[in-house]
This record gives C-alpha cells, sequence and structure tokens, in this order.
C-alpha cells in the first residue's frame, strides 16, 4: 500500500480560509478510515458522557469527513439543529428522529414547523468542526452559527473530530465560543482554556 499523503501544517499565525483549506484537504485523506473512526469516537463519547450522567445531548447530523456520532442515540436522548438563514440566522433544536430533511449544505435536518426543544433542555452539546486547537478554539465552516447558539450558555461543550485535526493552535476570535473537551478516537481530554 502507498503511504498515505502528509498535509502540511499551516502557522498558527495563518488565517481562517488557509486553516479551512487544510482541514478539508486533510479530511479528504481520512475519508475511508471514518466509519472505523467514528465508532472508536462514540464509544468514547458514550462511556465520557455516561460517567458524567448526561442525559440529553444536542448532537450534529454528520457530513461527509465529519464523525458520524448516531450510535449515541441508543444511550441518550438527541436533539439535533436546523440552520434559519433569516435574517437573523440562528439554529433551532429538534428531536434528533424528526431530520428527515436535506438542507442546501447537504446536512439532515427537521423540517419547517418541526416542534423545537430548548437549549435549557440539553446537557452537553456536541461541536462539529473541520478542526479543533488544545485550548478548545472550534474552526467551523465560517457561518457563526454554534457561536451565537452557545453565547453565554455554560453547559458542557465537546468538540468532536479525528486527532489527526487536532492541532496545537487556531486563530481565534473574540466571539468563538469554546469547546470545553476534546473527543477524539484516542479520548476525551479537557481542553486547555
Amino acid at each position: 500500500m502507498p503511504p498515505q499523503p502528509v498535509s502540511v501544517v499551516p502557522l498558527p499565525s495563518a488565517n481562517k480560509a488557509v486553516w479551512r483549506a487544510w482541514a478539508r484537504a486533510r479530511r479528504a485523506e481520512l475519508l475511508a478510515q471514518m466509519p472505523a473512526l467514528s465508532d472508536q469516537i462514540a464509544g468514547q463519547l458514550t462511556a465520557f458522557l455516561q460517567g458524567l450522567g448526561v442525559h440529553t445531548v444536542l448532537a450534529y447530523h454528520a457530513l461527509p469527513g465529519e464523525p458520524d456520532v448516531s450510535a449515541l442515540q441508543s444511550d441518550f436522548r438527541l436533539l439535533t439543529t436546523r440552520a434559519h438563514f433569516g435574517p437573523p440566522r440562528f439554529l433551532s433544536l429538534h428531536p434528533w428522529e424528526s431530520a428527515t430533511e436535506q438542507s442546501k449544505q447537504g446536512i439532515w435536518q427537521p423540517p419547517l414547523g418541526t416542534p423545537a426543544a430548548a437549549l435549557s433542555e440539553v446537557e452537553a452539546v456536541l461541536l462539529p468542526a473541520l478542526a479543533f486547537d488544545r485550548r478548545g478554539v472550534r474552526l467551523g465552516y465560517g457561518g457563526g452559527f454554534y457561536d451565537r447558539l452557545l453565547a453565554g450558555w455554560p453547559g458542557l461543550t465537546i468538540g468532536v473530530l479525528p486527532a489527526e485535526l487536532l492541532v496545537a493552535a487556531l486563530p481565534a476570535e473574540a466571539h468563538d465560543v469554546r469547546a470545553r473537551f476534546i473527543a477524539t478516537q484516542a479520548g476525551c481530554l479537557a481542553a486547555a482554556l
């Protein structure tokens, strides 16, 4: 088997566009491994969340290249999001199983009019991302949806990604919501906030 290509990690001073390009290329390299990585990450998350006594989790429906966390639905009450492009731009929360239509971005989401849940019901939020750094800084897709949803929310935030996309430092802005923990196939670790 030929050696896998290795992406050169950008300098911490690089802008978010450079980091997003790097992360997308790295995810493409991991795509064939993602089902196995997803199983490992879901196992780590299950043990971690059960150890904390968590029951209700806000999760995401995975895009290609993101870890699939749907296995958690057998152990937790899962909620998911629907993006509203407004104005204003925001995420609404809904039962996991209500995500029956695909958005223009390819994300499975609940249809308009689906009964909503309140953020106050959520004990932990699983954050998808292109990459995270060890401080919990999230490199998202640029929409700011999670930053708006979680601004000032004191609950448990967990970044979810393969360990290969966890880097030392990413560019951060004051409004960026950070993950308190990072979940990879190697385990769940506290972010160095």
